[in-house]
């Protein structure tokens, strides 16, 4: 909970599960050296984008100028719903509709709040805007970070999309979380399928199912083995203990459609590109195009 009860309300009205709010300020050079070394490196194979405009990924002020606080927001899309044995596999978070749209829905009415009451300006961020993400999530006790690369919410584990409202209100912050609380386990590290973790949080792109499947251009890697994974990959998050016990939080629009239900290897090799804009419209799996998915379907 913030200091703020009615803002509180107004995110859990709007859909929203968790909060958090930090104070703006320069990206501490101990995150921008360190993720600048992991794209020197290669990390982060063929999305260029990652290493765009360094310079407002590191200062939100050049994001908003005259922002002060940043919201940050969670929204579980965790559902027990699976597709059926043989199914080419999804990975959870595209099961419905698209995040950055939903997301957004969600999150105007915060905005809308904060603007209107304390006369700021704001801006939401959803995955797309140049923000050092995670480390906002967890500055402002939103979550901690896991071995995986992702951020851990308490209660929620990490079946969560992430989303940010800057603003040039002043708000008050709240605590980070303890970050000793990954339990250290190495299991993500263990199970990952293109053994692209490397224990310190961070991954190589280059051997991660996740982007070959959705952002890689061109043919797999012939000793990569999909498991039957058609977009995406859950592994690193299906073994973390934190994910033993989470809860469903009903947000309908996450939710398996029932078309993916009763996808197939034929069906997919047959699509049209017609078909395709019909079944995924809305969809965040149009990130992958037809011919990605068909060659992913190749792979199996």
């Amino acid at each position: 909970m913030t200091a703020y009860p009615q803002l509180d309300q107004v995110a859990h009205a709007a859909g929203i599960d968790r909060i958090g709010i930090a104070a703006t300020h320069p990206v501490p050079d101990s995150v921008t050296d360190s993720y600048a070394r992991w794209l020197a490196d290669g990390n982060n194979a063929g999305m260029d984008y990652l290493d765009r405009y360094p310079d407002i990924r590191r200062d939100p002020d050049l994001l908003l100028p005259g922002a002060r606080s940043v919201v940050t927001c969670a929204v579980s899309y965790y559902h027990t719903a699976a597709q059926p044995a043989g199914t080419p596999l999804i990975a959870m978070y595209a099961h419905g509709d698209d995040y950055h749209d939903v997301m957004r829905d969600m999150m105007r009415p915060v905005a809308d709040y904060i603007a209107e009451t304390y006369s700021a300006e704001t801006r939401i961020c959803v995955d797309t805007a140049p923000v050092h993400e995670r480390y906002w999530a967890v500055a402002s006790g939103l979550g901690f970070r896991g071995l995986n690369g992702l951020v851990i919410v308490p209660q929620l584990g990490s079946y969560c999309f992430l989303g940010e409202i800057f603003t040039t209100a002043v708000l008050e912050p709240t605590e980070p979380l303890p970050q000793d609380t990954c339990t250290r386990c190495m299991r993500c590290v263990r199970a990952c399928p293109g053994h692209a973790l490397n224990g310190r949080s961070t991954l190589d792109a280059r051997r991660c199912i996740s982007y070959l499947t959705i952002e890689h251009h061109g043919d797999l890697p012939d000793d990569l083995h999909t498991g039957g994974r058609m977009y995406g990959c859950d592994t690193c998050q299906r073994v973390c203990p934190h994910n033993a016990d989470v809860p469903e939080m009903g947000h309908s629009r996450f939710d398996l459609r029932p078309e993916y239900a009763a996808l197939t290897v034929e069906s997919i090799n047959s699509m049209t590109p017609e078909t395709y804009a019909a079944t995924f419209r809305r969809s965040a799996i149009k990130r992958a195009r037809l011919d990605g998915l068909k060659r992913n379907i190749r792979h199996l």
